[in-house]
């Protein structure tokens, strides 16, 4: 990748942002303050019910958490990107998305637009939605969410305790796009934070562009169904 970003671009808290990425794109997101959270979801731009697939993500490369080394898959066994800088590592996949009934059991106070405009109180779910419906798709389309920077654990008994402290000031993760994929983040709150108020917690965005891997690549040779998760995209950019 280049050492200077070609774009970059700062997401507050409690925000909302989309954008189609080209493959060979790379996103850093860095944090800017402790416990930051970003949602994300990715679609095939070309082919909308081509979506991010977490269960299969997490399934063929063997792991609870995400981290550098580790790829995100579609719902066709394709790779929409790769992770290959991650300061924190571990990223939550199991918390899902703050949603409106959280706000009130949470104690946050919900602050409509008409009452504070631009710092209303937004969830993760309807953040999410009003990017969907930039692009003709709704709720029915909304597929499980990565909470990058949050680390949820789980006991023994299956109970998921969420780490504050986890994400500090600063720390950053980077996705290499290996297809063309439609990105959606948002940085609502994780439904799992125990803040007493609504946090707003900003991240910085940063667009790169870098090289095509190679199979000597850590992404790809971390696990065997990733060759062939690289596999299947060579023969899908191939067009046969």
């Amino acid at each position: 990748m280049k050492s200077e970003p070609d774009y970059t671009t700062h997401l507050p808290g409690g925000h909302h942002w989309s954008l189609r990425l080209r493959r060979g794109t790379t996103l850093t997101l860095t944090a800017q303050h402790a416990d930051s959270n970003v949602g994300l979801l990715c679609y095939n731009p070309e082919n909308l019910l081509e979506r991010l697939n977490l269960p299969d993500t997490l399934k063929c490369q063997h792991t609870f958490k995400l981290t550098q080394g580790h790829c995100l898959y579609s719902d066709m066994g394709r790779i929409f990107a790769s992770i290959t800088h991650d300061d924190l590592g571990w990223h939550d996949n199991v918390g899902g998305n703050l949603m409106p009934q959280h706000l009130l059991t949470k104690g946050w106070q919900p602050v409509s637009y008409q009452q504070g405009h631009n710092d209303w109180t937004r969830t993760g779910f309807d953040a999410f939605l009003v990017e969907l419906a930039k692009y003709g798709l709704g709720r029915r389309d909304m597929a499980a969410n990565l909470n990058l920077f949050a680390r949820v654990e789980s006991d023994d008994e299956g109970k998921l305790r969420y780490v504050p402290g986890h994400c500090q000031p600063g720390q950053s993760v980077t996705l290499r796009f290996e297809m063309d994929t439609l990105v959606l983040l948002h940085t609502c709150p994780h439904p799992l934070d125990p803040s007493a108020d609504y946090p707003r917690r900003g991240v910085d965005i940063a667009l790169g562009t870098t090289e095509p891997p190679t199979q000597d690549d850590p992404c790809y040779r971390s696990r065997p169904e990733n060759a062939r998760g690289f596999a299947n995209n060579r023969l899908y950019h191939l067009g046969l």
